[in-house]
């Protein structure tokens, strides 16, 4: 019995590029009509196999450039993990616990969300030891999971190499691991060259302490210095985490995910449903608790954005607002990371995948979308 078409990677986004491309930034979530080769089974930068289907198509599993980490097209923030400030623990959210992120733990796994990405600012390295103590306890489910954490580059650390060094081997020690699957610089703000950081990264990889490395917040200038920086040093640029959903669509229309196509970069989404916003709990009435400051538009604007996806959820069998939210994202050729806080969250992530929005729907969110908050923080921290 002959199985689906599997097309490659590769060829499916140089149709999305030529999506990407078209006038006006508009992208109609149609292949190109170049023909597939059934029989490759995987690309070279990113690799992974597609399952045809009529909407946009989501590979099972993605490899990440230079090494041979693989990773679910969703994945799981874990900023909340251990956060007080923002998120609650400890503070305004009660339901918070250990307990609850072993559960949302457990259900990820269970559920093939097996993402965990982390940092070692969340907490105050708060979310690394939870994410540590779950791997050593659990080492069944441990087996399946893919842990990233990322390393923060403030202004005053010029001796970038040591500090990098250093930060990634008390990562390590919260973690429990010897090796980190994905290590990313959290955002744009060091002093140092762009060669430096490269520098910092491939001394972390030949020491045998990451797999990948990736970069975060960084623009399309700044993808293509540091893709190039790694290229100089025998490596690849695996991912660009960014801030992207339908209340910040403009990594796709500043031509940030095309650049990312073009080099082999693989885009991970933070915040993929607004923190929170997108999932239809808050409106204008009762918005979000805590210092929810990303997407931060208006509620009664984005009581519009969340009025379509129940729309669009209730034609395919009643998904959620924000299992459409991410199912647009994933579309996009994009990982999303939404957060966890527990089982009921984790399985409502999950229900994210095994089906696509097809093309008219895909187009009227597109519609819907916002381009995104531009605060003072914003312009310093957020260039991708």
């Amino acid at each position: 019995m002959v199985g689906p078409v599997r097309p490659t990677l590769g060829a499916y986004y140089s149709g999305m590029l030529e999506r990407i491309r078209r006038p006006g930034g508009d992208i109609t979530p149609v292949l190109s009509d170049r023909k597939l080769d059934p029989t490759r089974q995987q690309a070279t930068c990113w690799s992974g196999t597609l399952t045809g289907y009529r909407g946009p198509m989501v590979p099972d599993r993605y490899t990440l450039a230079g090494s041979d980490v693989s990773i679910p097209p969703l994945g799981v923030g874990t900023w909340a993990w251990g956060d007080r400030s923002t998120w609650g623990m400890g503070g305004y959210d009660t339901n918070l616990t250990l307990d609850s992120i072993q559960e949302a733990w457990e259900a990820s796994i269970d559920a093939g969300v097996t993402l965990f990405d982390t940092a070692e600012i969340y907490g105050r390295g708060e979310s690394e030891r939870i994410i540590g103590t779950m791997l050593a306890h659990d080492p069944q489910r441990a087996k399946s999971g893919v842990v990233a954490s990322k390393f923060m580059p403030f202004p005053w650390k010029l001796e970038v190499r040591g500090a990098l060094l250093k930060s990634l081997q008390a990562s390590l020690s919260r973690l429990g691991l010897p090796a980190v699957d994905l290590y990313q610089i959290h955002g744009p703000i060091s002093l140092r060259s762009h060669a430096a950081l490269a520098d910092a990264l491939a001394a972390a990889h030949e020491a045998g302490l990451v797999k990948a490395v990736g970069v975060s917040n960084y623009s399309v200038s700044g993808t293509r210095s540091m893709a190039k920086e790694l290229r100089a040093r025998g490596m690849q640029l695996a991912t660009n985490q960014i801030e992207f959903s339908l209340l910040r669509r403009s990594p796709e229309t500043s031509g940030l995910l095309a650049a990312c196509a073009e080099l082999g970069v693989l885009p991970i989404a933070y915040s993929p449903i607004g923190q929170g916003r997108l999932t239809g709990k808050y409106s204008e009435s009762r918005p979000p608790p805590g210092k929810r400051n990303q997407s931060k538009h208006p509620m009664a604007i984005v009581d519009g954005v969340v009025a379509e996806l129940r729309s669009i959820g209730d034609k395919y069998g009643g998904k959620l607002p924000s299992q459409v939210a991410l199912n647009w994202v994933m579309a996009k050729g994009v990982v999303p990371i939404p957060g966890a806080k527990n089982r009921h969250q984790a399985e409502e992530n999950a229900g994210a995948l095994g089906w696509a929005i097809d093309d008219e729907d895909l187009a009227r969110l597109d519609r819907v979308a916002l381009s995104g908050v531009r605060s003072l923080q914003g312009r310093i921290w957020q260039h991708g």
